[in-house]
């Protein structure tokens, strides 16, 4: 027996493809339940759920739009091989200065992190435009204070940094080891 009725798969199908951001599966688990689908033994649900999610990704798998897992939630993105064909058409979004992508580069591997210490590790002073443009693209947010002279805010990043790189945890970054590995060594 099956707690979530079959028609219950199109109404998932709509409520991601509705949502902005991705979907997490404990607010699709509160959307079945509110439409009388049995909470009985959240276990099963859950589990079901699950396979459900993995059919509508099998059955998206070869058209032009996919279901993916990100940022710990659901979500229909264009193709990514088509998505060159969309380029011309679809207003990208805006770019990230130099500065801006080095200081959320520091902070995603560091976090949480005080401006002190995205100043330290980039070696230059932080100009507070760049915070702005970060935060203005919710890709970085405000964690907290440090506990020391002068509170500092600490830094981290953002459920939309993931949706914007495309990962589901920050365990999906590359590792820093990585990231050098293929570089050359030249002597002069």
């Amino acid at each position: 027996m099956t707690l979530i009725p079959i028609q219950f798969k199109e109404v998932l199908e709509a409520f991601i493809f509705s949502q902005e951001n991705p979907v997490s599966e404990k607010l699709m688990i509160e959307l079945l339940v509110k439409n009388s689908v049995s909470s009985t033994n959240m276990t099963i649900l859950s589990n079901e759920l699950q396979l459900m999610l993995e059919q509508i990704q099998q059955e998206y798998a070869t058209k032009g739009i996919r279901l993916y897992n990100i940022a710990g939630g659901w979500q229909f993105r264009t193709a990514e091989e088509l998505a060159p064909y969309l380029v011309k058409i679809i207003n990208k979004p805006k770019r990230l200065s130099r500065a801006a992508m080095e200081t959320l580069a520091i902070i995603a591997y560091h976090q949480p992190c005080t401006r002190a210490e995205i100043e330290n590790i980039r070696g230059v002073s932080l100009g507070q435009n760049v915070l702005d443009s970060l935060l203005e693209s919710v890709l970085i947010k405000p964690c907290g204070t440090k506990a020391v002279p002068g509170r500092p805010i600490l830094w981290g990043t953002t459920q939309e940094f993931l949706s914007y790189l495309g990962l589901n945890t920050l365990q999906d970054l590359p590792k820093k080891e990585d990231l050098f590995t293929d570089i050359p060594y030249q002597t002069s």
